[in-house]
């Protein structure tokens, strides 16, 4: 078991790991930078074939969006791992680790409804990353 030391550093991991997203999104926005969003999308919607593409103004705007909610979203968590992780480190844990598993549910959810179960496969080890330690209240 982990130790409240461990759950605020992991705090800080998952929240660059999830924000590590959003410039990847936004960048997506830009033809000129678009390649790491595309390449991306083509490894999460199994097998890379070069299928997916990001050139409608639609698919661009919801680009954009994600980056900047994934962005807020490891903003947030960062800011939760200081002061008030101190203050309530089990309801921050908590409310992280339900976070994730929300995204979990709907995110592969959305996959599988859309024809692309392949990366709600892909979530699962994303999942195991972003929670890590936190699955489990702090031994301390």
């Amino acid at each position: 078991m982990a130790s409240r030391k461990t759950h605020k550093l992991y705090l800080k991991v998952s929240a660059f790991l999830v924000a590590s997203f959003g410039p990847i999104f936004f960048l997506g926005t830009f033809a000129t930078t678009r390649e790491p969003l595309r390449l991306t999308a083509d490894m999460l919607v199994w097998p890379i074939d070069g299928a997916q593409t990001f050139d409608h103004p639609d698919t661009i705007f919801l680009g954009a969006l994600t980056g900047g909610f994934l962005m807020g979203w490891g903003v947030l968590i960062w800011f939760l791992s200081g002061d008030v992780f101190d203050a309530a480190p089990e309801g921050v844990r908590k409310a992280v680790v339900a976070g994730f598993i929300a995204w979990f549910l709907l995110d592969s959810a959305g996959s599988i409804a859309s024809g692309n179960a392949s990366n709600a496969l892909f979530n699962i080890p994303i999942l195991l990353a972003f929670v890590g330690p936190l699955w489990r209240p702090a031994t301390d």
